[in-house]
């Protein structure tokens, strides 16, 4: 029992994070969940499935589903509406990575080689392709209209934030403003289509699923800020390559904050890194004391966790019960990870 002098979410914010432990209410769902999406990826076309069957073979946290179920599960009724919209997440989300992976022209995922590194560019792209048509087709099938409303509105804005993020790198001229427009669309609107399609899926009325969908946007928000994060860290377990971003000319709130707040010889040196197409190691290094002294790393770390306390305050709203602490629990997860 608790003290009356502690609230619900004050206690569970104190709790060790485990991702398995947070699972724990749905781990029925997730188990039976897999079993749906490898089915909704099958093919008559035998390279389709071995690439496929690579795939699921090395699945990563799965939290979005998670974040599908949750939501659901928090207004009580997690159905085959629901897992179909995890499936119809997760098939959009792997499409993604796979395009991804060729846009950037990156050869590893995960620590693991890439659909292109082992299959090229040209059968990468068409699987990521069929695995959208079959989000499509899974949704319309169904006649899950509302769900594919809500994924296809991610999708386009996916598409609008990488090509704004393109677009502002070349000019390097991405202010915060145009940042948080950034990665809004390039990650906070698929996981606010998460908490959406939760919502949907049980039954929600529009209220409660535009609620859903700001939980998930300010959660999405902050999980980007600690993705961008660890950029500036000598020694993450992230997987993350140290100054990755700054390579290719991406402009993230750390350095933003610092060129913002900095005194001048420490934003002349910045601009000049920066604009250096090959910085070295060494340059990259000087790069990240400066953002360090500065305070642009704890002013970014402030911003994110502004961003979770608006997702704690929108959760406060709901009943207490084990999908409410879950979802307290991955909110948490989505800051504290180390990778």
């Amino acid at each position: 029992m608790l003290s009356p002098s502690i609230s619900f979410d004050e206690a569970v914010k104190t709790e060790p994070l485990n991702l398995e432990n947070i699972k724990a209410p749905i781990a029925d769902d997730m188990k039976e969940f897999e079993k749906k999406f490898q089915a909704s990826m099958k093919s008559s076309v035998p390279l389709l499935d071995k690439i496929t069957h690579y795939i699921v073979k090395r699945k990563g946290k799965q939290m979005r589903p998670m974040f599908v179920f949750f939501s659901a599960g928090l207004f009580g009724n997690i159905n085959e509406s629901t897992h179909r919209g995890a499936s119809l997440i997760e098939l959009l989300h792997t499409a993604t990575l796979v395009h991804d992976d060729v846009v950037d022209d990156s050869y590893l995922r995960r620590g693991v080689f890439s659909i292109n590194a082992l299959w090229k560019n040209k059968i990468a792209v068409l699987v990521g392709d069929y695995l959208l048509s079959k989000g499509l087709l899974l949704s319309l099938e169904n006649k899950e209209y509302n769900l594919l409303q809500i994924v296809s509105r991610a999708v386009k804005e996916m598409s609008e934030g990488e090509l704004l993020q393109i677009e502002k790198a070349r000019k390097l001229d991405i202010d915060e403003k145009v940042y948080f427009d950034i990665i809004q669309k390039k990650t906070a609107s698929l996981i606010a289509s998460c908490c959406s399609c939760g919502a949907a899926s049980a039954g929600c009325d529009d209220r409660e699923i535009e609620k859903m969908r700001l939980l998930g946007e300010n959660i999405g928000i902050a999980f980007q800020i600690k993705d961008d994060l660890f950029d500036y860290e000598k020694s993450n377990q992230s997987g993350k390559p140290v100054g990755l971003d700054i390579k290719e000319r991406k402009l993230t709130l750390p350095i933003i904050y610092s060129l913002k707040y900095g005194d001048s010889s420490e934003k002349r040196e910045l601009r000049k890194i920066i604009k250096n197409k090959k910085a070295t190691n060494k340059q990259l290094s000087n790069l990240l004391e400066i953002v360090n002294e500065s305070g642009g790393i704890e002013m970014a770390k402030a911003k994110m966790n502004e961003f979770q306390n608006n997702a704690f305050e929108i959760l406060s709203q709901f009943e207490e019960n084990v999908y409410q602490k879950s979802l307290f629990n991955l909110v948490r997860f989505t800051t504290e990870r180390v990778k």
